[in-house]
């Protein structure tokens, strides 16, 4: 009996190496993955060793300075008070990084308990959660968070909560579907019929079972995040003077556009590329957990 339990933990641990030896080699293949991967590690590596980067202080006032365009010194050029640019930038990917963490955790988690309650159960509770879920989807995402965020009052809190709250009902909806499929099956009705709870049930097996589409539609949103971000900092909603926000840097520079372009241009450059970087990203982990790709 021992040899036989051995035998099977052997050739689990097998499969489990050659699915991750699949998962690589299909992600190789997947150029556009490669590039998402390369431009959203080069932002995690930037956000976690930014004081090493940045060669200012990214608050640093200095009128003496103010409004020097890219050079040696200063290669992003530098903004209206004298504070370095590519400094700024720097230490915003740092908030950037806060913000999607934050929001992917508060939206992923409201949207998740939201659908797998409302699929789980139907009915009454299943209309309710649905109605509230059309409620806040009948209106366009930024439209809604710059509703809240000016409610909650301006900052990156209250930026980060009004986000959150826009940002689940696409994960509900697919939480929801998942729980409806999942719940229907046979070892789910062995399981109720050995009298396992409903939290027991929705916990430890349903849950699990609706994560693979959720984390995949979760990287998808990162990018669209960080637009949402850098919008509401852009209307000066979101980060205040002087928090070195991607946003909030752009919307310093609209009234130099002209003349001093570099104060907008390069934070907007970061914005495209992590945005792009997440979209190629998230596309490539879809398209790698499709079942018909893997087989």
């Amino acid at each position: 009996m021992q040899t036989e339990r051995s035998n099977v933990a052997i050739s689990r641990r097998q499969l489990l190496i050659e699915d991750w030896k699949h998962t690589l080699y299909l992600w190789r293949q997947n150029r556009l993955a490669m590039i998402g991967t390369i431009l959203v590690a080069f932002f995690i590596v930037i956000a976690i060793f930014a004081p090493a980067i940045a060669p200012y202080d990214p608050i640093e006032i200095n009128i003496s300075r103010s409004l020097l365009p890219p050079s040696s010194d200063h290669i992003f050029g530098t903004d209206q008070f004298g504070r370095d640019i590519f400094s700024r930038v720097v230490y915003g990917a740092r908030i950037e990084v806060g913000i999607i963490l934050l929001v992917t955790v508060i939206s992923g988690t409201i949207g998740v308990a939201v659908g797998i309650t409302a699929g789980y159960f139907g009915g009454i509770i299943d209309d309710v959660l649905m109605r509230i879920t059309d409620v806040f989807l009948s209106f366009p995402n930024l439209i809604l968070a710059m509703a809240l965020s000016a409610m909650l009052g301006r900052g990156v809190f209250n930026a980060i909560i009004a986000i959150s709250l826009v940002g689940w009902t696409v994960i509900a909806r697919l939480a929801r579907a998942e729980a409806m499929k999942i719940k229907s099956l046979p070892y789910i009705e062995a399981i109720r019929a050995l009298g396992a709870s409903n939290t027991r049930i929705l916990l430890l097996h349903v849950l699990p079972m609706c994560m693979s589409p959720v984390l995949v539609q979760l990287s998808l949103r990162m990018g669209s995040i960080i637009l949402t971000a850098a919008g509401l900092g852009f209307l000066g909603l979101g980060a205040q003077p002087p928090t070195p926000e991607w946003g909030a840097i752009v919307s310093d520079g609209r009234s130099y556009l002209v003349q001093q372009w570099w104060i907008s241009t390069f934070p907007g450059l970061f914005i495209a590329l992590v945005v792009l970087g997440f979209n190629l990203l998230g596309d490539g982990i879809r398209d790698i957990m499709d079942p018909r790709i893997r087989r």
